[in-house]
């Protein structure tokens, strides 16, 4: 069982920057995939990034966004520069026990078995 807490989010102007942590709990954090999705008002939840043996990124994020973590602190971080009014939506931290790997299935909301209660990142233009 692992337990996720994001912080971090806050309202920002249009090419500011902000990060994002998800705290985990457990002792096998390490083991797991962690990724960052997102929500809009009125929109399905969209992958952003992900990070396990490899790293992932949606191509709306692409350069401007950078996801990270820290094993000893069992803690993901995103990194988003050059915000843009349409990064606006509720950020959620996920985890991931699978062993497989690959660009769609780390996408998939779906194959995630834990999620964060989400923290609220709203840019302002």
């Amino acid at each position: 069982q692992v337990q996720l807490v994001e912080s971090g989010g806050g309202l920002v102007q249009a090419g500011g920057s902000l990060r994002l942590s998800c705290a985990g709990s457990g002792r096998t954090f390490s083991t797991y995939r962690m990724a960052w999705f997102r929500q809009a008002p009125g929109k399905e939840r969209e992958f952003v990034a992900s990070i396990w043996l490899s790293t992932y990124y949606a191509d709306s994020v692409k350069g401007r966004f950078t996801i990270s973590r820290d094993n000893a602190k069992s803690t993901v971080y995103l990194q988003m520069n050059s915000l843009k009014p349409e990064d606006t939506a509720v950020y959620y931290c996920a985890a991931d026990r699978t062993s497989v790997d690959g660009p769609s299935y780390a996408a998939a909301a779906s194959n995630y078995d834990y999620w964060g209660q989400g923290t609220q990142v709203t840019v302002s233009s």
